[in-house]
C-alpha cells in the first residue's frame, strides 16, 4: 500500500490503529484498489492499481478520483451526477457494477468491473474502498483468466474480501473481530464455522462452533472450550494448521481411524456432532506467530469444498490474522495501562466525620490510562487534603506526568504549613523545571473540622472546572472563588484562596472536564446538566450518588477520561 506524505495529511492513523493492517491487506489483493476520502480524493493505492492504470502512486494520490479516472466508453468525462462510483461513495453504502471505464496513464481506456464499500479505519479518516479489475472480455490474449471459486463468482469473491477487510480492520476487540469473521462466512460459504485460537499461554481454545439455522447463527457451546495440546508430529489437518504448516480439505473420513492425539479425538467428535460432510481448515497467521485455525464445514449445502474454495479461505484467514494481531497488541497495551492506572490512583484515607468515594473512567478510545487524577491524604496538622487534577493527554506520558505532579504536591503539602494557594504556587514553579508536565489544571483544598463539628473548606483553583456543592435539601451551586491560571504557563503571579463552610449533610463534588465537556454541547450546558442531576440525587447514599451521577451526567459521546471525588458531611444528630 502506497502511503506517502500526501496521504498522511488526510488524517490516516498510525499502524497500531488499523491503517498498517489495511495497507498490508490491500497490497495482497490481486485486483486494483484505491482508498478515497469523503471528498473523493485518493489517499492510498495498491500495486495492482498502479499496474492496471499505468500510473505511479504519486500520480494518483492527492487527486480527485472522479476527475482523474472515470470516463465513458468514448473517453469523455462522465458528469459527476451520472457517475455510479462517485454516487456510491457519497451515499456511504456498498455497491458494484460491471460496465465502467477508467483512463490509464497513456490515455487508453480500461473497461472494469468494480465494487465500492465504506471503509472505517480506527483513529483515521472515513473513506471508501474501490476495487476494480478488467472485464472478462478485456483479458489480455494468452493470459489465463482468474479462476473463480466453486461457489462464488470472481466479483462476489472480491466483494467478500473487501467486506472482510472493512469489517475486521474496523475493530480493535478480539472477540468482536472473531464474531464478525463468523458472520462473514456463515451461511455465505458454509453451514458451520469453527474458530480455534492459540492463547498467550500456548493453550488451544475452541472459541466458536457456529451453525446457520434459518436466518440466525446458533452457537454450539457444548462443543466450545479448551482443547488438548497441539501434537507436534500429527499429520492430521487441524494439528498441521495450528502449527502453521498447511491448509487442507477435510471430511469425516479423515478422522475415522484410531486417533493419534486428543485433538484428533475432539475433531472426530466435532464431525459426528455437526454432521459435516465436507470441511476446509486453514491456519490464521499473525505477523510473527500462528494465532489459530479457521474451519468451515458443510452439512446442508451439498457441494463439497474445492481447492478454489481453499484459496479464498486462506485469503480470508490472512486478513483475520492481521486484524487479530492488531487487536491483541492493543489489548496487551490496555492491560499494561490498566495495571499502571491502578497503582497510580490512591486508596482514600479513613477520616472520622467525613465520607469519601472516588471514581475513574478511562477514555473510550485511548489506552485506558490518562492524565486525570484525584488524591486525598491527611496532613501533619490533622486537616484533610483533597485534590482533583488533569494533565494534558490521554496516554502513558500523561499518566507519568500526573504521577510526578501528585508526588511533588504531596511532598509540598506535607512539609509546608501554608495555605493551598502558596503550595500550588511552589508546585507550578517547580514543575516547569523538574517535571515533564506541559500543562495541567487542578484544585487543591484543605478540609478542617472545627471543635463545634463544622467543616471548613479552603481551596485554590488552577484553571480547573469549579467544585460543586450540593446541600442535603438539593440546592446546588458552583464554588467559583480562588480561581487562577493553569499550571505550566510560566506566568508568576500570586494565587488566591477561597473558604466556605460545608453544611451538615452536604456533598462536595470535585471532577474533571470529561464529565461536563462534549463536542455536542457547550460547557455551560454540561455544567448545568451536572448540577441538575446532582441536586436530584442529593438524598442518595454517597456511592450510589456517585455511580448514578456518572451514568446520568457524563455526555454519551464523551471521548475523554473522567476522574471524580465526592465527599459528604454527616448530618447533625
Amino acid at each position: 500500500m502506497t502511503d506517502p506524505e500526501a496521504a498522511a495529511t488526510t488524517g490516516a492513523g498510525p499502524p497500531e490503529n488499523g491503517w498498517g493492517a489495511l495497507a498490508t491487506v490491500l497490497d495482497a489483493l490481486g485486483a486494483g484498489a484505491y482508498l478515497a476520502d469523503q471528498q473523493g480524493c485518493i489517499i492510498g493505492v495498491n500495486t495492482a492499481a498502479e499496474q492496471l492504470l499505468g500510473r505511479p502512486a504519486e500520480a494518483l494520490i492527492g487527486h480527485d478520483s472522479h476527475d482523474l479516472l472515470h470516463r465513458d466508453r468514448h473517453g469523455a468525462h462522465v458528469p459527476r451526477a451520472q457517475c455510479c462510483v462517485r454516487e456510491t461513495s457519497l451515499a456511504g453504502h456498498t455497491a458494484q457494477g460491471t460496465d465502467e471505464w477508467m483512463e490509464c496513464g497513456d490515455g487508453s481506456l480500461l473497461h472494469v468491473d468494480w465494487l465500492a464499500t465504506p471503509c472505517g479505519i480506527p483513529a483515521g479518516p472515513e473513506a471508501t474502498l474501490v476495487l476494480f479489475h478488467p472485464c472478462a472480455d478485456d483479458t489480455t490474449p494468452g493470459e489465463p483468466e482468474p479462476r473463480p471459486t466453486a461457489s462464488l463468482s470472481e466479483l462476489d469473491r472480491l466483494a467478500l474480501l473487501a467486506e472482510t477487510t472493512t469489517q475486521l480492520t474496523s475493530t480493535l476487540d478480539v472477540d468482536e473481530a472473531l464474531c464478525r469473521l463468523v458472520a462473514l462466512t456463515v451461511p455465505r460459504l458454509a453451514d458451520w464455522a469453527v474458530v480455534d485460537l492459540i492463547t498467550e499461554r500456548d493453550e488451544v481454545w475452541r472459541f466458536a462452533v457456529t451453525h446457520a439455522e434459518h436466518d440466525t447463527l446458533a452457537h454450539r457451546r457444548d462443543l466450545q472450550g479448551p482443547l488438548p495440546p497441539v501434537p507436534e508430529q500429527s499429520a492430521l489437518p487441524l494439528a498441521r494448521a495450528l502449527r502453521g504448516v498447511a491448509s487442507a480439505l477435510v471430511g469425516p473420513e479423515t478422522y475415522r481411524g484410531p486417533p493419534d492425539s486428543g485433538m484428533a479425538a475432539e475433531q472426530r467428535h466435532l464431525f459426528e456432532a455437526t454432521g459435516m460432510h465436507s470441511a476446509a481448515t486453514v491456519p490464521i497467521h499473525g505477523l510473527r506467530d500462528v494465532l489459530g485455525a479457521l474451519t468451515l464445514g458443510r452439512s446442508e449445502q451439498p457441494q463439497p469444498f474445492t481447492a478454489a474454495d481453499l484459496v479464498l479461505l486462506e485469503d480470508i484467514a490472512r486478513r483475520a490474522g492481521l486484524a487479530l494481531d492488531n487487536a491483541r497488541l492493543f489489548q496487551q497495551q490496555r492491560r499494561v495501562a490498566e495495571t499502571m492506572q491502578r497503582h497510580l490512583l490512591p486508596q482514600l484515607p479513613l477520616v472520622p466525620g467525613l465520607e469519601m468515594t472516588a471514581r475513574y473512567l478511562p477514555a473510550p478510545d485511548a489506552s485506558q490510562v490518562g492524565g486525570d487524577w484525584y488524591d486525598a491524604f491527611t496532613l501533619v496538622d490533622g486537616a484533610t487534603a483533597v485534590v482533583i487534577g488533569d494533565v494534558v493527554g490521554h496516554d502513558l506520558d500523561a499518566a507519568a506526568g500526573m504521577a510526578q505532579l501528585r508526588n511533588m504536591l504531596r511532598a509540598y503539602a506535607w512539609a509546608q504549613h501554608e495555605p493551598p494557594s502558596k503550595i500550588v504556587e511552589w508546585l507550578d514553579h517547580a514543575c516547569q523545571h523538574i517535571a515533564e508536565v506541559p500543562m495541567a489544571t487542578m484544585i487543591f483544598a484543605r478540609i478542617t473540622v472545627a471543635d463545634d463539628g463544622h467543616c471548613e473548606l479552603t481551596w485554590t483553583n488552577a484553571g480547573h472546572p469549579p467544585p460543586l456543592l450540593i446541600t442535603h435539601d438539593g440546592l446546588a451551586r458552583y464554588l467559583t472563588g480562588g480561581h487562577g491560571l493553569i499550571l505550566g504557563t510560566a506566568v508568576r503571579e500570586a494565587r488566591a484562596d477561597a473558604t466556605v463552610i460545608l453544611p451538615p449533610g452536604s456533598t462536595l463534588l470535585l471532577y474533571t472536564d470529561g464529565l461536563v465537556e462534549s463536542r455536542d454541547h457547550s460547557l455551560d450546558e454540561g455544567l448545568s446538566r451536572l448540577s441538575r442531576h446532582a441536586a436530584a440525587l442529593a438524598h442518595r447514599p454517597l456511592k450510589p450518588f456517585t455511580d448514578q451521577l456518572l451514568d446520568r451526567a457524563r455526555p454519551p459521546r464523551n471521548d475523554d477520561d473522567v476522574a471524580l471525588l465526592a465527599l459528604r458531611i454527616p448530618l447533625e444528630t
